[in-house]
């Protein structure tokens, strides 16, 4: 009987499979062996796609006449500085006594592609048994479970079909598109910048829509004119009983109701114009009514678990830190056993692990800071039930469950940084949360009414905390401008209030005039960016709304923080280490003119959405590779023969202007 192979993405994975085997190995140049079991690994990426002139020297050099570019057979070749490790890899694969090969790459599409590539260029007989482990930790008993449960490598070939086609895409529309736009105005960006080298028009399927979105969030900014508006406030009560406040609103019934007069129906545009119905309201008596009091019970449940977006957006708010290093950092989690797969889209866990949900919980018991919410999950009673709630669906995983921990490597936390445990406690606090309770608020909304006018103001106080006892209370982020929010009140100012009725008539201590104005749209910092991202462009503050709408995004988990980095680094983006902030840079905003008079859609994010939806689509097995191929070679041959018969290059230096007024020396 001959020797199974397990080959990992990493050294550090590699050596916990070694554990987990259980058998004494000897320890070789790039791998483990014992008597039934070889380890090895790769060290990323060690085959890629051959540039151009591997096709024909010609293309060495950019040429118009030789674009586009649509290779009939795609070349590969080892990268330089792993062919060492390779070459081991590649012995091993194809050594006579091994008949069984454990692909144990990362669980997701790059690591699918990864192992692929080896396998090809290696050049694997096909009588060999190939069979593909999928594991959401590096625990040994999630590692063993992965080896048991393997399925033959052919299921993953539609994964597999998905990850050469993002490949073929990114190479196609990289090479292509960025030789062209280079071609045809890199010589007048380089004039226009004074540039002391030729300047490169860099473009890529996800990175030119993601700095059309900020570049265009930038302009939104500037063009945003201040608007100011007035509201009256009223307040009512006696100082020695209690007293509160209520906003004036233009509802149906008032003499403004629908009035052009109105910013807003709770602002006037014009001072005198509020003036003249505060004036009104007190000519109607020193008193008011309750017209409506509406008292209720409010209950929030805990948010659903973190998947990666979700971390790296509460990273970047919480400890100012980029997407870059939350996935390096919780990467560090998964390596060290802590926590499950970071790399997931999913922020439920699926119906086979909330069986298991008990040794989670258990391993966490041992850490102290957590023993006392365990023990009172475990009064709850409620992890029994977590298999029929909403923080459990098959449907809404594809490759992976959310981040949650794994109870397990604990003794591995004192190694990690300071902000590494940071993010560890957040995952946890987030996990133990969805086994608690609801957090209760009680409620009171009032409509106060001074003859056909009417003023509202509403309050609550938080109950039971619920959930949030772990998790953490919320800051008070209401807008104080604003009682159309609720203004979040003391115990004892609530049961003033609590005990009003309906035709309790109150005195009124005075009114005020508020002036506000119109705020412009935020800039997006690196968190937000990537929430934006993984919803086709569009920034959703509300979480709940978020998870409903959820879709084919821009990119993909694995690979969002990477292109926000490469527009930093090639200078298109300027990212505010302190404040995660992003910013166009004068090169990135000169490049979006470029792009935008040339091969606009790049700067759409529901096509580039759509391009990462067909990909999910053959993944699936809904569309075929050559179906979607054909797509894309047809898309890349118009763009590029439109640009070729564009002639618009002076008409760009007026666009080009515009941009410098802005970046002052």
């Amino acid at each position: 009987m001959g020797k199974k192979l397990f080959i990992a993405e990493k050294p550090s994975v590699a050596r916990e499979f070694a554990k987990a085997l259980k058998e004494s190995m000897s320890r070789n140049d790039g791998y483990l062996e014992g008597n039934e079991n070889i380890v090895t690994w790769c060290v990323g990426h060690l085959v890629s796609m051959s540039y151009p002139e591997a096709y024909d020297p010609i293309m060495k050099q950019w040429r118009i006449e030789t674009l586009p570019f649509l290779p009939k057979k795609y070349l590969y070749n080892v990268i330089d500085n792993v062919k060492k490790q390779f070459d081991i890899v590649k012995s091993l694969l194809t050594r006579a006594d091994v008949d069984c090969i454990y692909v144990c790459t990362d669980s997701g599409r790059e690591g699918e592609y990864i192992y692929r590539l080896v396998d090809r260029m290696a050049g694997v007989p096909e009588n060999k048994e190939r069979r593909r482990v999928w594991i959401d930790s590096q625990t040994e008993e999630e590692i063993l479970r992965g080896i048991r449960e393997a399925k033959p490598l052919s299921a993953y070939d539609a994964l597999s079909d998905s990850a050469y086609l993002r490949a073929k895409e990114d190479y196609l529309m990289g090479i292509n598109f960025s030789r062209i736009l280079t071609l045809k105005y890199g010589y007048h960006v380089k004039n226009f910048l004074k540039l002391d080298k030729n300047c490169v028009v860099a473009v890529g399927r996800v990175m030119t829509c993601v700095l059309g979105m900020i570049v265009r969030r930038e302009r939104e900014i500037r063009s945003f004119v201040k608007t100011p508006f007035y509201r009256i406030i009223g307040t009512f009560g006696q100082q020695e009983s209690g007293t509160f406040q209520g906003e004036w609103r233009a509802v149906e019934g008032s003499k403004y109701f629908n009035s052009p007069l109105l910013y807003k129906e709770n602002g006037f545009r014009k001072k005198e114009d509020a003036e003249a119905c505060m004036n009104m309201m007190q000519a109607e008596g020193e008193t008011a009514q309750i017209a409506e009091i509406e008292k209720k019970k409010e209950k929030k449940n805990p948010p659903l678990l973190f998947n990666l977006a979700e971390l790296q957006n509460e990273c970047s708010k919480l400890f100012k830190i980029s997407p870059d290093e939350t996935l390096k950092n919780v990467q560090e989690l998964y390596e060290k056993k802590l926590v499950t797969y970071p790399r997931t889209d999913a922020r439920v866990l699926s119906s086979a692990v909330a069986k298991e949900i008990t040794k989670n919980l258990h391993g966490l018991a041992a850490q102290s800071e957590y023993l006392e919410f365990t023990k009172q999950i475990k009064g709850f009673g409620l992890y029994a039930k977590i298999g029929k709630s909403r923080y459990v669906d098959d449907k809404q995983i594809t490759d992976h469950y959310a981040i949650i921990p794994t109870g397990q490597g604990v003794q591995n936390l004192a190694s990690c940084s300071e902000i590494v445990q940071k993010i560890y406690d957040r995952i946890v606090r987030r996990f133990l949360a969805i086994f608690y309770p609801p957090a209760e608020y009680r409620k009171v909304s009032i409509n106060m009414q001074i003859g056909t006018e009417h003023l509202f103001a509403n309050f609550k106080v938080l109950e039971d905390a619920g959930y949030l006892a772990v998790a953490g209370l919320p800051k008070n982020d209401d807008d104080k401008q604003s009682q159309e929010k609720d203004e979040v009140v003391d115990s004892g100012s609530f049961e003033f209030v609590s005990k009003l009725r309906k035709g309790t008539t109150l005195p009124v201590a005075g009114y005020e005039i508020k002036e506000g104005e119109t705020t412009p749209p935020k800039r997006y910092n690196s968190g937000s960016l990537i929430l934006a991202m993984e919803n086709a462009g569009q920034l959703i503050e509300d979480e709940e709304l978020r998870a409903q709408i959820k879709g084919s995004g821009i990119g993909t988990s694995a690979t969002r923080a990477e292109i926000l980095s490469k527009l930093v680094k090639i200078e298109y983006l300027n990212l505010n280490n302190k404040t995660q902030i992003i910013t166009p840079t004068k090169l990135g905003e000169i490049v979006y003119e470029v792009i935008n008079a040339s091969i606009r859609q790049m700067l759409n994010a529901e096509l580039t959405a759509s391009w990462e939806k067909g990909l999910s689509m053959v993944a699936s097995g809904t569309i075929g590779e050559q179906e979607y191929m054909v797509k894309l070679e047809a898309f890349v041959t118009k763009m590029t023969e439109s640009v070729k018969k564009l002639n618009n290059q002076s008409s760009l230096y007026g666009a080009f202007q515009s941009v410098e007024g802005y970046y002052a020396k």
